[in-house]
């Protein structure tokens, strides 16, 4: 059966060192994506640090990646790009489920985080009028 999702949570990637990060639930998007900089290859290795200074759980730590590919994505404005795709963990839930993210620079966007169709068919129906139901099953113990 699947579980309920809401419009926006809060998740952790615990392999990014992430925690209680803001995501948005958006099933026009068939990838997800999260918020990225100073992203660079050197040696086959791709490098970037999440989220920006101001956020809550910024971190200066640059993340390595040995296990990368690209991928061509088609933004809401129609455009496509070639952006990098990294597989991570993320926890929402009490659950940890493996997923990819797509890299890109969204500075602009109130949420770092994009979760797509690809990662929410199968494991969750999207509530429109219920936020943040997984982070507040996670401070209710």
């Amino acid at each position: 059966m699947k579980r309920n999702i809401g419009r926006i949570d809060k998740a952790d990637f615990p392999l990014l060192n992430l925690f209680d990060i803001e995501v948005k639930v958006d099933t026009g998007a068939y990838t997800s994506s999260i918020h990225c900089k100073n992203m660079k290859v050197e040696d086959n290795y791709l490098k970037c640090n999440f989220l920006d200074e101001e956020h809550p759980s910024y971190h200066e730590k640059e993340i390595v990646f040995d296990e990368y590919d690209v991928k061509v994505v088609k933004s809401s404005n129609g455009q496509s790009e070639a952006r990098y795709r990294i597989k991570t963990e993320i926890v929402l839930f009490g659950k940890t489920h493996p997923i990819y993210l797509t890299l890109s620079d969204r500075e602009e966007m109130r949420f770092p985080v994009l979760l797509g169709r690809n990662f929410l068919s199968k494991k969750y129906m999207v509530d429109i009028n219920k936020t943040n139901l997984s982070f507040k099953l996670k401070y209710k113990k």
